[in-house]
C-alpha cells in the first residue's frame, strides 16, 4: 500500500476502507468525522445519511432517513454530531445515535444574498444561511457557521441558537472577503480558521471575527479538522492544474508534511491521529493509517 508524509506525519494509504453491507453503496460521500471512541461517521447524499463504522471499517449502524435534503457538513466535539443541510439551508445537532437535539434556521428559506446559482461571487452577504457549509462549537460554547455556497459570510450564534454576529462580504483579495466559505474550526485559543475555497486560502479571525492573517499557499481548501497537538490537517481539490493534496499545518501556517492525494470534499484526523477522507463523486472513503 502507497506510504505518504515524512518524519512522525508519515501514512499508509488504504483505499475503500469502509466495508459496507452486502448490497450497499455509497452515494456521494460528502463529509466524515469521528466520536470519541474513533466511531467513523460518514455523511452521505442518499438515504441512509450517517453510516457509522468502527475504527477498522465494520458497519455498525446507520441513521438520517428523510432528514436531509442535501448533506454536506459534519463535525464532531464532546460527542455530539454538527451537521448542514446545504439546500435546505438548516444547521442541526444531533446525539450519536441519531436524535436531533437543535435546528438553526428554517427549511427552505434563504436570506437575499442575490446568488441563484452555488459557488458563484456572491453580490452581498447576508444573515443566515444560503446554503451553508459547516458548523462547528468553540470552547466557550458559542457555534460557528461558514455560510456558504450562496452566501459570503460566517455567523457567531450562542449556544442556544441565538445570533450574536455575522461577519464577511463577497470578494476575492482583502481580508474578510469571502467567495465559498468551505469550513471551519476553532481552535483553544478561540481562533477561528476558515477555508475561503474558491479564493485558495485560509483566513484566521479572532473569536469576534476581527481578521487576524491568511494562509495563500492552498489549493482550494475544502476541510479542516486538529488534532490533539494543534496540527491542522487541511484537504485540498486541487487549481489551475496543480493537484489536489493534503497538506498538514501548525498554528503558524508552517508546512510540517504535504502529499499529493485525491480530491477530498471532506476529511477528518481521528484520536490516533490517521486522516479519513471523504472522497465525495467517487462515492468512497480512504484511510491514511500513521505510521509512527
Amino acid at each position: 500500500m502507497p506510504t505518504v508524509g515524512k518524519g512522525k506525519y508519515t501514512y499508509e494509504l488504504i483505499e475503500n476502507w469502509a466495508a459496507l453491507p452486502p448490497g450497499e453503496a455509497f452515494g456521494n460521500v460528502s463529509a466524515v468525522a469521528t466520536d470519541s471512541q474513533d466511531r467513523v461517521y460518514v455523511f452521505q447524499r442518499k438515504d441512509p445519511p450517517v453510516m457509522v463504522f468502527d475504527r477498522n471499517g465494520t458497519y455498525l449502524r446507520c441513521w438520517g432517513i428523510g432528514a436531509f435534503a442535501n448533506p454536506h457538513g459534519i463535525y464532531i466535539a464532546d460527542d455530539v454530531v454538527y451537521l448542514t443541510d446545504r439546500e435546505d439551508s438548516v444547521c442541526l445537532t444531533y446525539t450519536l445515535d441519531g436524535k436531533l437535539l437543535q435546528i438553526l434556521g428554517h427549511r427552505g428559506v434563504h436570506s437575499d444574498t442575490g446568488c441563484d446559482k452555488p459557488g458563484d461571487l456572491v453580490p452581498r452577504a447576508a444573515g443566515p444561511f444560503n446554503y451553508p457549509t459547516e458548523m462547528v462549537p468553540a470552547p466557550s460554547g458559542d457555534l460557528y457557521v461558514t455560510d456558504g455556497y450562496r452566501n459570503a459570510r460566517v455567523h457567531r450564534f450562542a449556544a442556544d441558537g441565538d445570533l450574536r454576529m455575522s461577519w464577511g462580504q463577497g470578494g476575492k483579495t482583502a481580508p474578510s472577503h469571502f467567495h465559498l466559505p468551505h469550513s471551519l474550526i476553532v481552535d483553544q485559543d478561540s481562533r477561528v480558521y476558515v477555508c475561503d475555497r474558491e479564493n485558495n486560502r485560509i483566513q484566521i479571525f479572532s473569536a469576534d471575527g476581527q481578521f487576524i492573517t491568511m494562509w495563500s499557499d492552498l489549493r482550494r481548501p475544502l476541510d479542516i479538522s486538529m488534532d490533539r497537538d494543534g496540527i491542522l490537517y487541511i484537504s485540498e481539490g486541487g487549481v489551475d492544474g496543480l493537484s489536489p493534496r493534503i497538506s498538514l499545518m501548525d498554528k503558524q501556517g508552517n508546512v510540517v508534511a504535504r502529499w499529493d492525494s485525491l480530491s477530498a470534499h471532506g476529511s477528518w484526523v481521528d484520536g490516533h491521529g490517521d486522516i479519513y477522507l471523504a472522497l465525495g463523486t467517487r462515492k468512497r472513503v480512504d484511510k491514511y493509517v500513521r505510521q509512527s
